[in-house]
């Protein structure tokens, strides 16, 4: 398994936890309790926090694009590999959104229920034909001419 997989992973514990516990301690807290190696940290890191920026952000999308589902009784799993999925496709040019969406149906095929795979890919699909940037590539940011 890639650094990327483990630290999208670790992104989800982490906002799992913060779920679970609404509050969590410090962030240093959590990489205590789940040390990682430092590449995968370094990558872990920066997916955490801007969840936690744009978090109210985020969750709005889900509401949006769930309009049968209270956002509360969405699986915290599911929510959580949602969150991070959402992140990357909105605020993670150098990921692309299908690549974003593979990973997510993985990992909620991995730790969620029987149709959480399905369900994370329906989801995610609507927000992806949403999106104003490709689905298939990295954009890159140009420099300006001289």
């Amino acid at each position: 398994m890639g650094k990327r997989r483990k630290a999208r992973e670790a992104a989800i514990q982490y906002h799992f936890w913060r779920d679970l516990h609404e509050a969590p301690e410090r962030i240093d807290d959590f990489w205590a309790m789940c040390p990682t190696k430092p590449n995968v940290r370094e990558f872990a890191q920066p997916l955490i926090e801007g969840m936690v920026a744009h978090l109210s952000e985020i969750d709005e999308r889900i509401r949006r694009y769930c309009e049968n589902y209270n956002l509360e009784r969405i699986s915290a799993v599911d929510r959580n590999v949602l969150r991070l999925a959402i992140y990357e496709m909105l605020y993670r040019d150098d990921i692309p959104p299908v690549v974003s969406i593979n990973e997510a149906i993985e990992l909620a095929k991995t730790f969620g229920g029987a149709e959480s795979g399905k369900f994370v890919n329906g989801i995610l699909d609507r927000i992806r034909k949403d999106l104003s940037r490709p689905a298939r590539e990295a954009v890159t940011k140009r420099e300006p001419a001289a």
